[in-house]
């Protein structure tokens, strides 16, 4: 036997280990974190029992509030579906999305989303149920929704690599309207014990419509329970970073579709027993706009340099308490409700929103907020207002002494200029706008719109945006005072 070949070969085995240790990633994939963003749909703040004023229990919500951040001023970029789901995807204002920007509106395929920077990092993406919606991703070059491909959630666990890290929307279509009506008093709510906002009037119809809406949101909360079972069931809880919000504001008269807090305001918990600190409240103001980074932050995936959110990491590590100081709000068209020489225009506002204050800058205060009451050849009736028992008693009854005023704020023409205190008037119904002693207030507050309309190359700044209204839909319908028609041309 030749003994001089051991050291050879003892030498050979570690160059080959040194070698295959040094191909491997720096990063085990399996120590990467899975990201599960569950979105409701129409949910306003502050109807979930992790807020003080909520009138309904959520305890699922409340077990995820506990292990992590409740945020109590978080904000969509806008009150509308489609640009709101697309500013999340991409971290950017609306406005920056060309065709983006109006409800069932062209998301660009290039745009740079967070499913195509986490899909190139390795992650498994996937959605279900409602992902970036209203709208024909078809129609706009896309081969799956912008999302990620449609998967059960269950399903999709069971079909991952244990060391591949995932990225789920979970998308619910709750909230969202239509309602059985009397589902609200089937599951135990008490409509005669509600609180109603003060924008609404107090009438049977309207607690019954609201007892539904809580209804809904109920049933998200025992879904968020069934989820977060599936990720303990695979032992995948601790390591995954849960994040619960809604799109937009409730479907509901002065709600959604409007600048008003119930139509922005939204909640959100965001849960990462393995990273961030438990149990938790934050004040600090949050648009939504921030979730894209987040998600990329956590999954160490580089930011891109034209992203107009940011990070929340810092904020729930502990290592920040302020955020935002303030956000800043929009809206372009929601549904084909108005018919002028543009073709079907929306009613474009800008909004900024403060700790004190809400300042609303109506663009085309001519033009009616809620939409025209009827468009002649189609079943429109003010249709940026969702069908349904409180828009439909509203209107039948628009000229009675006990809905009269509501009908008024909620459907008539407005003032260019609207401010609110928020604390004194949490509904926002008062406006302060031409008041004297709030005009220094209101031209401080006017002017910081003013520059953050300039500086992120608004195009209504300054009176434009027309081209805004011409842009194409992808999708249509008409909404009627108590339901939705769909048709295509």
């Amino acid at each position: 036997m030749n003994y001089l070949k051991k050291p050879f070969q003892s030498l050979f085995f570690l160059f080959l280990f040194v070698m295959i240790t040094a191909c491997k990633p720096t990063v085990d994939p399996a120590a990467k974190p899975n990201i599960l963003f569950i979105l409701a749909d129409d949910w306003s703040y502050p109807f979930a029992s992790a807020y003080e004023d909520s009138p309904i229990h959520t305890p699922n919500l409340e077990r995820l509030a506990t292990m992590g951040m409740v945020f109590t001023h978080a904000f969509c970029a806008t009150p509308s579906c489609t640009p709101s789901r697309s500013a999340i995807l991409t971290g950017k204002y609306p406005h920056k999305l060309g065709e983006g920007v109006n409800l069932v509106g062209k998301l660009d395929t290039a745009e740079t989303t967070y499913v195509k920077l986490l899909r190139q990092h390795g992650y498994a993406v996937a959605f279900e149920r409602k992902g970036w919606a209203p709208g024909k991703f078809e129609k706009m070059g896309y081969k799956e929704n912008p999302a990620g491909h449609q998967q059960e959630f269950g399903a999709f666990l069971d079909s991952l690599d244990n060391k591949k890290p995932f990225c789920f929307w979970w998308g619910t279509n709750d909230p969202h309207r239509p309602y059985t009506r009397g589902h609200g008093r089937k599951v135990g709510i008490d409509s005669t014990k509600l609180s109603v906002p003060k924008f609404l009037p107090d009438l049977p119809d309207v607690r019954g419509d609201l007892a539904d809406y809580y209804a809904e949101i109920k049933r998200v909360d025992r879904e968020i329970g069934a989820l977060l079972k599936k990720l303990e069931d695979k032992g995948l809880l601790e390591n995954t970073m849960i994040v619960v919000t809604g799109d937009n504001g409730m479907p509901f008269p002065r709600a959604k579709a409007n600048m008003y807090d119930y139509g922005t305001r939204v909640p959100l918990v965001i849960s990462f027993p393995k990273k961030f600190k438990r149990n938790r409240r934050s004040e600090t103001f949050v648009n939504l706009i921030d979730l894209m980074p987040t998600f990329l932050e956590v999954a160490d995936v580089p930011l891109p340099k034209d992203l107009d959110g940011i990070s929340l990491v810092p904020v729930l590590k502990g290592k920040k308490k302020a955020h935002r100081e303030e956000v800043f709000l929009e809206r372009e068209r929601h549904c084909m409700c108005r018919k002028n020489e543009l073709g079907f225009p929306g009613y474009p506002m800008r909004a900024i929103r403060t700790k004190e204050y809400l300042y609303i800058l109506n663009l085309r205060p001519q033009r009616m907020p809620a939409g025209d009451p009827t468009i002649p050849g189609t079943p429109s009736e003010y249709g940026d207002v969702d069908g349904g028992p409180t828009k439909a008693y509203m209107m039948d009854h628009a000229m009675e002494d006990n809905v009269r005023t509501f009908f008024q704020i909620g459907f008539d023409k407005r003032p260019r200029e609207e401010l609110y205190d928020v604390n004194a008037d949490p509904f926002n119904v008062n406006n302060l706008a031409q008041y004297p002693k709030y005009q220094r207030l209101k031209k401080n507050l006017q002017l910081k719109l003013d520059i953050w309309m300039s500086q992120n190359e608004d195009p209504r700044w300054h009176g434009g945006g027309d081209e805004i209204d011409r842009y194409p839909t992808y999708d249509k319908a008409w909404i009627t005072k108590w339901d939705i028609v769909f048709f295509d041309e």
